[in-house]
């Protein structure tokens, strides 16, 4: 937390505190009064107000600065602490051109349904007060419109008392079910004009009471009817909370109903995946062993499944599936329509519209807690056996698989939260066994958020024991590389291993496919999409940053003992990279999803 003996702290000169003066103080002592222990931020002067503010009134402690060498990792940064939280942090962009480098990040909090407090600020909205040129080109009329299709809410007060406000809306938006990132906007004049009047105290309690809606009793009872009498139930483990009380919960439904469960590395842990009841392995897209788990089923029962309609249709065709479908999840209600990301409507027989955990908890009550000995017969007969993990072979070619054997060895015995997974990643390669060991993918599919996501996490998970583990294509950790100066700058610890095949591998197989279709040749699917020539020097570009870099591995042989020294590293409270060059390739069911010809 923000001023422990492990963290360095800039500490401000000179004493803090005292009544508010100025607009930007009213905002920062609202940020105090939600309790945000952080606020990621690349500076930048159309909030040189609030800044001041947070340093020079408050002491730069709760929120504390961060600062971060880019706007996109700083939104990133405060994704990935909400993604082991469940909590909104702050982060500071400035001003438009701020909010359209940080875009892309606001986007993937969007769709992973992560809440996060956005601060932005516009040049003064009064021309008189614009200084020439700069405030010019840095004032937008509706800065917010770039980015008001994917948040839950955004503003541009217009008074210190607005603005104090705004923030407290906003968090307790951004907290809300289905959570997602809020916009508040601050003018740089309103931030920099004296108070005319002291404000009166915040009463957070009433401004913005909890929160807790339950499901519809009777919508419980008939959800309930139906999977007790299921003989084939299935359940789509989605977007969950991180609570270990929640976890043992589905666990517990899950055997009371003797129920098949599929889990996605879409989103976090869910669901322990070496149980007997876990059908297949996670994955992008469901594969065989989830596939016919689901096509038997009698009665579904999705927790906030990422995009239930595609899967349905995945498995059954577009007149959908003959068994009853429950749906628990809020996530019809924030859809904007600028983009996709609602998805299409999936056929839904029950809807409890609330967050899966207290769905689960209110299933369970009505059930009585009573918990089946065995699996109840009928289900697909290989769902539950244990897919094992590929051996290590020292001679072998070294590919993710390798890559992931090796890490699982040199981790032994340790506590891992992975904070990212590449596209390449088989879901069989490592079991998750308690909510933290998985903390899912980016929500948008955009490239360069691993390096980001994996320094909040590790700022979440710090001192609570687990080695925080990222691991990430090499074209995502080259976009977001900068990211670990904040890392190394606040001593978080944390490791990032780099699956370098140097290509952009996904798009060698889309063209791979259009040269298929279109009966040209296969063999120039490469050009454009090669990152060599000359390779890159990753390990060079993580020390750059003050980690330590490791590699290039290109022997398998040489990988347990590169692995076993950058974890020794981050034991010792550092930041390491290890750039493994892995031959490229996917599993064949991402292969079949993107459309390969084989």
């Amino acid at each position: 937390m923000p001023g422990d003996d492990a963290t360095p702290m800039e500490l401000p000169a000179g004493p803090a505190g005292g009544a508010a003066r100025f607009g930007s103080d009213a905002v920062a002592e609202a940020l105090a009064a939600l309790d945000i222990p952080w606020i990621a931020l690349t500076p930048g002067s159309s909030f040189r107000g609030l800044h001041d503010s947070l340093v020079n009134h408050l002491g730069s402690r709760r929120p504390a600065l961060m600062i971060c060498l880019h706007e996109e990792h700083a939104v990133a940064i405060a994704h990935g602490w909400a993604k082991v939280t469940g909590r909104a942090m702050a982060a500071a962009v400035h001003a438009n051109v701020g909010l359209m480098h940080a875009a892309m990040a606001v986007f993937n909090a969007c769709c992973d349904c992560a809440p996060v407090l956005l601060i932005g600020a516009t040049g003064p909205v009064d021309p008189e007060k614009r200084r020439p040129w700069i405030d010019w080109v840095h004032t937008a009329r509706d800065q917010g419109a770039l980015v008001r299709g994917y948040v839950k809410w955004d503003d541009q007060p217009a008074s210190p008392a607005a603005a104090r406000e705004a923030v407290v809306r906003g968090h307790w938006i951004a907290e809300a079910a289905p959570q997602g990132p809020v916009y508040v906007n601050l003018d740089a004049g309103l931030q920099e004009a004296p108070l005319a009047v002291p404000l009166p105290p915040l009463d957070l309690a009433r401004l913005a009471p909890a929160l807790r809606p339950g499901p519809d009793p009777g919508l419980v009872r008939r959800a309930g009817a139906a999977l007790a009498a299921a003989r084939r139930p299935v359940v789509l483990a989605g977007r969950v909370s991180r609570s270990p009380e929640a976890w043992q919960q589905r666990v517990a439904l899950a055997e009371a109903l003797g129920a098949r469960v599929i889990s996605s590395l879409k989103v976090a842990a869910a669901f322990p995946t070496d149980h007997p009841l876990h059908a297949g392995s996670p994955a992008i897209w469901p594969d065989a062993r989830a596939a016919a788990a689901l096509q038997e089923a009698d009665v579904l029962l999705s927790l906030d499944w990422v995009d239930l309609a595609g899967t349905l249709r995945a498995a059954f065709g577009p007149g959908g599936p003959s068994a009853t479908v429950i749906q628990a999840s809020p996530d019809h209600l924030p859809a904007s329509g600028w983009s996709m990301e609602s998805r299409a409507l999936a056929p839904v027989d029950i809807l409890l519209p609330v967050a899966p955990d207290a769905a689960v908890a209110a299933l369970l009550e009505a059930l009585g807690g009573q918990q089946a000995e065995a699996p109840r017969p009928g289900g697909p007969a290989d769902a539950s056996e244990p897919r094992p993990s590929p051996a290590f072979d020292a001679a072998g070619p070294l590919d993710v698989a390798q890559l992931a054997h090796a890490l699982r060895r040199a981790s032994e015995g340790r506590q891992v939260s992975l904070t990212h997974l590449p596209l390449s990643w088989d879901g069989a390669f490592w079991p998750f066994r308690h909510p933290l060991d998985y903390l899912g993918a980016e929500g948008g599919a955009g490239i360069g958020s691993g390096p980001g996501l994996t320094v909040g996490a590790a700022l979440a998970l710090k001192g609570g024991g687990r080695l925080a583990v990222g691991i990430c294509g090499d074209g995502d950790f080259l976009m977001g590389a900068t990211a670990l100066w904040t890392a190394a700058h606040y001593r978080l610890p944390l490791l990032i291993v780099v699956a370098n095949n140097r290509s952009f591998y996904n798009d060698e197989v889309h063209q791979e496919r259009m040269a298929r279709q279109r009966g040209r040749p296969v063999e120039n699917k490469w050009i454009g999409q090669r990152i060599a020539d000359p390779d890159i020097d990753i390990a060079g570009l993580a020390r750059a940053q003050g980690a330590q870099g490791f590699g290039p591995v290109i022997e398998a042989g040489d990988l347990p003992a590169a692995l076993q020294a950058a974890i020794a590293a981050v034991d010792g409270g550092g930041v390491a990279v290890v750039d493994v060059r892995v031959t490229a390739g996917y599993t064949p069911a991402m292969s079949a999803a993107v459309g390969r010809a084989e």
